[in-house]
């Protein structure tokens, strides 16, 4: 069935050779994980995977290395310091830099949890970071007294904020920012320099002036870890050499396509988050071998 949502500009991923080796498509960190969230950050790293990372190293607080470690054979582990609630303590810093020298790309947030120490670690990845930064969920949280200093970084960053996120990043109601969606998008991307992706129905991807309004996912979408897939596919494609831009673009449409193709698989009601990452090898071939199956 054709795909009538599909933009005729939607960036590609790049080629594979026939030599190619894992070392070619990206390493990935994935920096986050706490006691009560451990699940975050495994659904992260397995949408990484699936997307094409050649490797992904997940960097969680030693009060759930065990657990994730546990569901993740794919993948390698950071262990780091935990702080006495079971979040990642502000000492971790000399472990993570040298997790963050085997990496190409960082993405860091998911299922971080929050207090008033993480807001120092926040700050510690948005200044000491040399590398392309994805950033979600309470890392968002992490940094919004730091929002000014991303101007300053030396690489890219990309912001996945829903509305109540992007409501504390940019100061504003969040109604303000659900009444005029591509304009605060807008307005936090010049601000901040960063590639701005706020989530929610027609998901707003801003950057370096240029405003893109996606067509794919739906309702069965707004369910716990949802997010956490976007961040691992969006690092995925960041690693694999694609512009942060190109990355947001196109993996914002790929996961509200496997999102579709989800939903005509188990319906809205009793879609969840893993089954995005079940449906994203269905999405991520359509890209290149033609138009999905999604009844959209």
């Amino acid at each position: 069935m054709p795909d009538r949502n599909r933009p005729k500009d939607l960036p590609a991923l790049p080629s594979r050779a026939a030599s190619a080796h894992k070392g070619d498509f990206g390493s990935v960190l994935i920096i986050g994980g706490s006691r009560g969230m451990a699940g975050a950050v495994v659904l992260a790293a397995r949408a990484a995977m699936r997307a094409g990372a050649g490797t992904v190293t997940v960097a969680v607080p030693e009060d759930i290395f065990t657990v994730v470690a546990g569901h993740l054979v794919e993948c390698m582990t950071a262990l780091l310091q935990a702080q006495a609630d079971g979040t990642i303590a502000e000492k971790a810093g000399q472990r993570l830099a040298r997790a963050i020298e085997r990496a190409d790309a960082v993405a860091f947030g998911p299922g971080l949890g929050r207090n008033e120490n993480l807001s120092e670690l926040g700050r510690w990845v948005v200044e000491n970071v040399p590398l392309p930064l994805v950033i979600d969920a309470d890392g968002l949280n992490s940094i919004v007294p730091h929002v000014d200093r991303l101007r300053a970084r030396s690489a890219p960053t990309v912001l996945t904020p829903h509305p109540k996120e992007m409501s504390r990043l940019a100061g504003r109601a969040m109604a303000d920012v659900q009444a005029n969606r591509e304009g605060t998008a807008e307005a936090l991307a010049e601000r901040t320099g960063a590639v701005v992706v706020l989530k929610g129905q027609g998901t707003a991807i801003a950057a370096g002036g240029r405003t893109v309004v996606n067509p794919t996912g739906n309702p069965g979408m707004a369910t716990g870890g949802s997010g956490d897939v976007l961040t691992g596919i969006i690092a995925a494609f960041i690693g694999q050499g694609m512009q942060p831009v190109d990355a947001a673009v196109l993996g914002v449409y790929v996961h509200g396509l496997a999102g579709d193709l989800a939903r005509d698989a188990v319906g809205e009601v009793s879609l969840i988050a893993s089954d995005l990452i079940d449906h994203l090898p269905a999405a991520i071939r359509s890209i290149a071998d033609g138009p999905a199956v999604s009844t959209t």
